[in-house]
This record gives structure tokens, C-alpha cells and sequence, in this order.
């Protein structure tokens, strides 16, 4: 058996990627600011990105709550509960009982 290693240098192509929708006309802020968070980059900048999306689309319960996990991230916490209560309610509107979960998880693990 042969092991042989194997690189690709994936990150600097998305972050290019990201830098050149985002001057669009429809940028993602969403799938953006998900990746920011979910790889450890500005979470300053995800936020920002994140509240764009949520004004995009204010019934986007899932942006709250991704919202919530970014502000939790930043240590902002009473804020974090707070979008994770806006979520949890508009989740429970939309009969989504996952996203109702999600955020009581989230909650739990603030206080």
C-alpha cells in the first residue's frame, strides 16, 4: 500500500470566491456569513452579513438563529438569547419544531 498526500489550498479559492459575489447585484450574504462562521474568520463580518440576510428576508428564522450562534461566538450573549428568541418564536409560527429546538439548545447554553 501506497499512501500518498494529498493538498488542495480550498480556502483562498472560496475566500476569493466570496470577495467577488459579494460586489453582485444579489450578494449571499447568508451562505457567506455561514462560512465565515463555520471556518473562524470575521465573525464581525459574518454578523454584518447575517443582518443583511435577515433584513433580505425578515420571516428567515434560520438566519436568526445562525445569527444567535455568531453572537454567541462573540460573546455577546444577552444579544445571542435574544436573536435566539426572535427565532424560536417565528420558528414555532412556521411550525418548524427542529428550529424551535435549536434555539431552546442554544438558550440553555447561554445561561
Amino acid at each position: 500500500m501506497v499512501v500518498l498526500p494529498i493538498k488542495t489550498e480550498i480556502d483562498s479559492k472560496i475566500m476569493a470566491k466570496i470577495a467577488e459575489v459579494m460586489k453582485g447585484e444579489k450578494p449571499p450574504y447568508y451562505n457567506a456569513a455561514m462560512y465565515y462562521m463555520e471556518n473562524g474568520k470575521d465573525l464581525n463580518q459574518a454578523l454584518a452579513w447575517f443582518d443583511k440576510a435577515a433584513e433580505a428576508n425578515p420571516k428567515a428564522f434560520w438566519v436568526l438563529h445562525q445569527r444567535a450562534n455568531c453572537l454567541a461566538k462573540l460573546d455577546k450573549k444577552a444579544e445571542a438569547i435574544e436573536a435566539a428568541e426572535k427565532s424560536k418564536a417565528m420558528a414555532a409560527e412556521a411550525k418548524n419544531d427542529d428550529y424551535v429546538k435549536l434555539n431552546e439548545k442554544l438558550i440553555k447554553s447561554l445561561k
